[in-house]
């Protein structure tokens, strides 16, 4: 899978003309691609030094802050839409950060890599953690503080009365619907409150 066959799914769910938090941003690569083809403003939120500096770099509007801490900056529906991409399995405060995502946005979106994907089930049950495109670190260095499948996902938003939009997997640069929880190394999730 290629980041940037994601970016541009996720960038055809960004309404045009959106104001956009992107939370862990990253080098901005998605921020610049939303205000260059979708006519989209906003700020990325991003904690490593040197992605920070990638997104001055590209005239990303950046702030760096430790997701940790929360949102309490920002008031409710400050933004039209809230990204998490490839975020949230980094995250102590996952469910904070999940119900944050969507006070301070009208819409969320989420996607994260989905450990209950075929390929990885079957390297568990042969008996070692998963090494994959989409989970590309040893168990023993991995930036990934949690593990969730799709299902998971779905249970949670519930859980914290969330409105799913829509729900998909993503796998070789297809959108997968059919049985996404087992077909597809990412999870992608549109909610709201």
């Amino acid at each position: 899978m290629s980041d940037t066959q994601l970016l541009n799914t996720v960038a055809a769910l960004v309404p045009p003309g959106s104001h956009v938090l992107d939370l862990g941003c990253g080098d901005g690569q998605l921020l610049q691609q939303l205000a260059r083809e979708r006519g989209c403003t906003g700020y990325g939120i991003e904690i490593d030094d040197a992605n920070v500096l990638a997104c001055v770099r590209r005239g990303v509007n950046v702030l760096q802050v430790n997701l940790h801490q929360g949102l309490a900056a920002f008031a409710d529906q400050s933004f039209d839409v809230v990204l998490q991409i490839n975020t949230l399995q980094h995250l102590r405060n996952a469910e904070v950060m999940l119900r944050e995502t969507v006070r301070v946005g009208r819409v969320g979106i989420v996607a994260f890599p989905n450990f209950a994907h075929w390929a990885n089930r079957l390297s568990v049950l042969r008996g070692r953690m998963p090494v994959t495109a989409r989970l590309p670190y040893e168990w023993y260095d991995t930036p990934n503080i949690r593990v969730g499948t799709f299902k998971d996902f779905e249970v949670l938003a519930g859980k914290n009365g969330l409105k799913l939009l829509d729900a998909f997997g993503f796998e070789d640069g297809h959108v997968v619907r059919r049985w996404p929880n087992l077909m597809a190394g990412t999870a992608v999730f549109v909610l709201q409150r």
